[in-house]
């Protein structure tokens, strides 16, 4: 591709504070030794990092002192508690809303499912101020601090006399305690959403992708980091519930809180050892740039091969914190915001970002839209994922829950899912990869596509399990006369017992290994370097969608099943219903995305970094994983 340059340094315009840091940098740079190659990828075997990555004030950072294993322990410290106090709070919100603040189960219901969302959605707020002015590291500090506000006023709200209702029926709670109690909560979510998509975006940054060595090491941290995640969880949904129901919510919270306090400590505890991503920039600037740029230029046609389309005259891109990205084929439209005019060339000073883009900008803005049809594919399985806190718990609900003399929680169950994902964790990481790397010989064993794929495939099974036993449990429900109207209140099935539910949850979490993993990988990996953590909260996003098409679902199905006086599928009395057609349902979509998702991939592209080290996740950049 033949590119045109703008030079920093043409006579008429004056060095800024800016190009003498650059100056600076390139010096150090220069020091680095190039002499060695590495066999694998061809990268330099140099002291520095060669993905940008410097130092807290600005500097190159030298790869023994920083980075890699050495910074990690702190960051999955810092996400093993975050974690512990997230689900600290979300497993058991709604018992808290019902018995304390004697809410009615339905507003109890949807005021944590608004909760929820607002965890997710907010992270789009927090990534994008990552990406765009204070960078992972300061994004994470500042918002874990409101986290940990959020988590103190709430642990008050519920140990203080005044800030809770008293005890007793029909006692409901005054405004200032409902307000001190939703300031608190939505502190939380906020910043528990600012830090989501930043700290596995940050994790990942210290591992740098031109060394072959460092980048085999970078998939594994998705692995564990996620291994954390889980710990945290298992924590939270055996001890904290206990404590919670038993000790009181004041210690209940309180734990919560100190945990995230130890995250934040965790964290800054490993300052001097990270490596830190500069940030590049508004990303929606950017973007919006390259629209406005390619429709002034909608008479002009793109040369093959890209010629003559503009990019920066310096060894990196001109955004910052940003490598150049080589120029690609698909959605050419956007390439016309690379063709500079007559009025455009070398006149001494840059163009405006609206009238002329780099290649590496119109590049950014395709990567984006790559992106979206993988993006989602997601939401489906995110779908199938939320029947775990729903209809498995109304279908566990209905069976024998007693063990010896104690009663499981239908809820409980998903305890499963959380050991599933922890075990399912380490056979992948230290067993399933090395296996298929001898095989594939790729460094991460499958492709991250290949792996989201066999999650898809993972979640059908999932669902084809939870239909077969429910219509186990509607078999026997007739059996023993427990079948009912379906008005009436259902009965429970004592004929089978709620354990015949641990695979349909132990599929789910080997699917979350494959699928949410390979997604928190994916996403980071083929994001532009400037946009990683707005990227990683659009995966996240998933989340969201997927309980809320649930909802639809539900709705759809129950306004269409209903019809001419039927019960329905999903009745008040589930034994009258058939819960399993629904879940048949949900494995016939999964299908269908798994088809739609195997078109997407077969056809993706992945990231090309100008004269990057390995540049192509399967080592072909051009391709696709399923080649």
């Amino acid at each position: 591709m033949t590119t045109l340059h703008f030079d920093e340094n043409t006579p008429g315009t004056l060095p800024t504070m800016e190009h003498n840091e650059q100056e600076h940098r390139d010096v150090l740079k220069d020091k680095m030794t190039r002499d060695d190659m590495n066999a694998v990828g061809g990268a330099p075997d140099s002291e520095y990092p060669q993905d940008g990555t410097v130092d807290l004030r600005g500097n190159p950072v030298l790869k023994a002192n920083t980075g890699g294993w050495k910074a990690c322990p702190y960051i999955l410290g810092n996400e093993c508690c975050e974690r512990l106090a997230y689900y600290g709070i979300a497993t058991n919100l709604v018992t808290y809303l019902s018995h304390e603040l004697h809410q009615n189960p339905s507003t109890a219901a949807n005021n944590v499912t608004n909760w929820s969302g607002t965890c997710y959605i907010t992270t789009l707020i927090g990534a994008f101020l990552a990406d765009a002015y204070l960078g992972r590291f300061w994004t994470i500090v500042v918002f874990s601090i409101i986290y940990f506000l959020g988590m103190v006023l709430l642990t008050l709200s519920a140990a203080l006399p005044s800030l809770k209702p008293p005890s007793g029926e029909g006692v409901v709670a005054s405004s200032t305690q409902l307000a001190v109690f939703y300031l608190a909560l939505y502190l939380i979510a906020l910043g528990t959403g600012g830090i989501k998509p930043c700290v596995s975006s940050f994790g990942a940054d210290q591992f740098d992708e031109n060394d072959v060595k460092e980048k085999k090491r970078k998939s594994s941290f998705f692995n564990w980091f996620y291994f954390t995640i889980n710990i945290g969880a298992l924590i939270a949904s055996s001890a904290l519930v206990y404590i919670q129901e038993n000790v009181g919510w004041g210690w209940g919270f309180g734990i919560p809180a100190v945990a995230m306090g130890i995250a934040i400590v965790s964290f800054l505890i490993g300052s001097p050892l990270y490596r830190h991503q500069k940030p590049g920039g508004s990303p929606i600037t950017r973007i919006a740039q390259v629209l406005v740029a390619a429709t002034r230029k909608l008479s002009m046609k793109v040369q093959p091969n890209g010629k003559h389309l503009y990019e920066a005259d310096d060894k990196e891109s001109g955004i910052e914190g940003s490598r150049k990205l080589e120029h690609t084929e698909e959605f050419r439209f956007l390439d016309k915001a690379a063709i500079p005019r007559g009025d455009e060339e070398l006149q001494g000073t840059r163009p405006s970002g609206w009238r002329l883009t780099s290649v590496t900008q119109v590049e950014e803005v395709k990567i984006v839209m790559r992106l979206l049809p993988i993006w989602a594919s997601g939401i489906v399985f995110a779908t199938v994922y939320s029947q775990m806190s729903t209809m498995f718990v109304q279908q566990g609900a209905l069976m024998n829950v007693s063990m010896g003399k104690a009663n499981i929680p239908s809820a409980s169950l998903s305890i499963f899912d959380t050991i599933s994902v922890i075990v399912c964790v380490v056979i992948y990481d230290r067993f399933l990869v090395p296996v298929v790397r001898k095989r594939t010989g790729h460094v991460r064993g499958f492709t991250q596509l290949q792996r989201m794929g066999i999650g898809l495939f993972i979640s059908v099974l999932a669902m084809v399990v939870a239909a077969i036993v429910e219509i186990e449990r509607l078999k026997l429900a007739r059996r023993d006369g427990v079948a009912g109207n379906p008005q009436d209140e259902a009965l429970p099935v004592e004929s089978l017992t709620i354990f015949v539910q641990i695979p349909q949850y132990f599929l789910i979490g080997a699917a979350e290994v494959f699928t949410f993993v390979g997604q928190l990988e994916f996403f980071y990996d083929q994001a532009p370097d400037a946009m990683r953590s707005l990227m990683s909260a659009l995966s996240l996003t998933t989340v969201a969608l997927g309980n809320y098409l649930s909802s639809v679902l539900v709705t759809i199905v129950t306004e269409v099943t209903t019809k001419g006086g039927k019960p329905g599928w999903i009745p008040n009395n589930l034994n009258r219903g058939h819960l399993d057609y629904f879940f048949w349902m949900l494995a016939i979509l999964s299908i269908l995305n798994i088809i739609f998702y195997l078109v997407v991939a077969k056809f993706y592209t992945y990231k090309r970094v100008h004269n990057a080290a390995d540049v192509g996740e399967d080592g072909k950049p051009s391709k696709s994983g399923y080649e």
